[in-house]
């Protein structure tokens, strides 16, 4: 047993994953060490005792003990024994024929990994946030949207109960941007570690473009290196999704796994953002996820035909703007945690976004060029959006950065923009915005 499948929770978020003193503490066999051992002496330019560690993001100690079983099987030798860690080893004819079998099976070279009951000890430990989200620290976290008091309740109880919520509206509306800050609620950092092993395979964890090392300020200076502390993740897939992006991805060049998208999100936030446009029908997803929704687990096929159990602890939003009922049944529905209708501003929460919009911009008006814009939406019964102000002033700076003007909204430039963005004027049937607020919980989000 491992030192890791003992720690407890507090034990973790002070101290981390405590380094192993013996070989037998990492919960990895000797045999597959050794052998990630040799590649790394393979592979690097100076092979010291001090450089194979950090490859192997190992204790010296322990990576000598290593070394040494290398050098007894004629494996490699020592070439340079000058001071403690230094010494540099090569590679012998009998080790470069075993490198060439231990490629062909497996060709990852990284980090040492941490075993699978290791990660799934370590993903429930964390999975909750120490502290629960309040009022406040959810204002905080959509400091810079325009929401409703009733929409930052129902965030609260997603981010506190980390139950699914399916989240709709039409587009425009802010859903992504409400979407996407839900993990700014988060709090803390988690360990995560660069690889997992099963049965001599191994899965890559650690993701450069989805995990964000956390501030070496509240890294411990002394923590088991196989692990790396990050924020909570946020992953976001959006149409290039399909069924088997879901399962472990095998490289048949590198010869290892990596994690699906779901695996790398344990401990923070997936986002499905357009839910129902994917490359996969939205009822093969959702039976896809409809045991994990609901144990908290992952089943996982390695390419042997072998099944694995992995955590699925993270916060699943579905955002789309289709009609629920046409992507999912009412049972899938009954297992979603919350359910929750993004609305469009209202023009309180429109003129709100944008005065907010132009000050980011440093763009100046007056009044009666608000007092235009909102007359427009009126004369051409158009619907406002969240993202409307946002994209009209971008427009608007892009017309005086071309014309040499000064940052200034006038009503003509007010008019241009308004046409490149719109197009021809068209009229549309008004919409009855209490009804439709009516209808769901929520109301005007919008991205700042």
């Amino acid at each position: 047993m491992s030192q890791t499948t003992i720690l407890s929770r507090a034990e973790v978020e002070s101290m981390g994953p405590p380094a192993a003193e013996e070989i037998a503490d990492l919960g990895i066999g000797e045999a597959f060490l050794c052998d990630l051992a040799l590649k790394h002496v393979a592979m690097l330019p100076e092979p010291t005792t001090t450089a194979v560690a950090e490859g192997l993001h190992l204790p010296r100690a322990l990576t000598e003990e290593l070394l040494e079983k290398l050098y007894r099987e004629k494996l490699i030798e020592v070439r340079l024994q000058t001071a403690v860690g230094s010494t540099r080893y090569s590679m012998l004819d009998r080790g470069w024929d075993r490198l060439l079998r231990l490629l062909a099976a497996c060709g990852y070279s990284g980090a040492a990994p941490v075993s699978l009951n290791d990660y799934a000890h370590m993903m429930r430990l964390q999975s909750i946030p120490s502290h629960p989200a309040s009022l406040e620290t959810v204002r905080s976290a959509f400091h810079d949207l325009i929401l409703p008091e009733s929409l930052l309740q129902t965030l609260g109880c997603v981010i506190n109960s980390r139950r699914s919520l399916f989240l709709t509206g039409l587009p425009g509306t802010g859903k992504t941007a409400v979407a996407e800050r839900i993990n700014n609620a988060l709090p803390g950092a988690i360990w995560i570690p660069y690889a997992v092993e099963i049965d001599n395979q191994i899965i890559r964890v650690f993701d450069s473009h989805c995990h964000r090392i956390a501030s070496p300020d509240v890294t411990p200076l002394e923590y088991d290196r196989r692990w790396v502390l990050i924020n909570r993740p946020l992953v976001v897939v959006g149409g290039e999704l399909t069924l088997e992006n879901a399962d472990l991805t095998w490289s048949d060049a590198a010869k290892f796994y990596e994690a699906p998208f779901q695996m790398k999100s344990n401990g923070g936030t997936l986002v499905i953002d357009d839910f129902g446009r994917q490359r996969v029908a939205p009822q093969d997803l959702l039976n896809r996820w409809i045991v994990p929704l609901e144990r908290r687990v992952d089943y996982l096929a390695l390419h042997t035909g072998k099944k694995i159990e992995v955590p699925f602890e993270q916060l699943v939003v579905f955002s789309t703007n289709l009609d629920e009922n046409d992507l999912a049944d009412q049972a899938f529905l009954r297992r979603m945690g919350y359910r929750a209708r993004v609305e469009p501003p209202t023009p309180g929460a429109y003129s709100e976004i944008f005065k907010r919009q132009a000050y980011t911009r440093g763009i100046r008006y007056q009044q009666p060029v608000l007092d235009h814009v909102l007359n427009k939406y009126r004369s051409e019964r158009r619907q406002m959006k969240g993202c409307e102000p946002r994209d009209l002033l971008d427009r608007a700076t892009d017309i005086c950065l071309f014309e040499g003007q000064p940052l200034e909204l006038t009503p003509q430039i007010l008019d241009i923009a308004w046409r490149n963005y719109f197009g021809a004027s068209h009229s549309f049937e008004p919409v009855n915005t209490q009804e439709a607020m009516n209808k769901g919980t929520l109301a005007d989000p919008l991205e700042l």
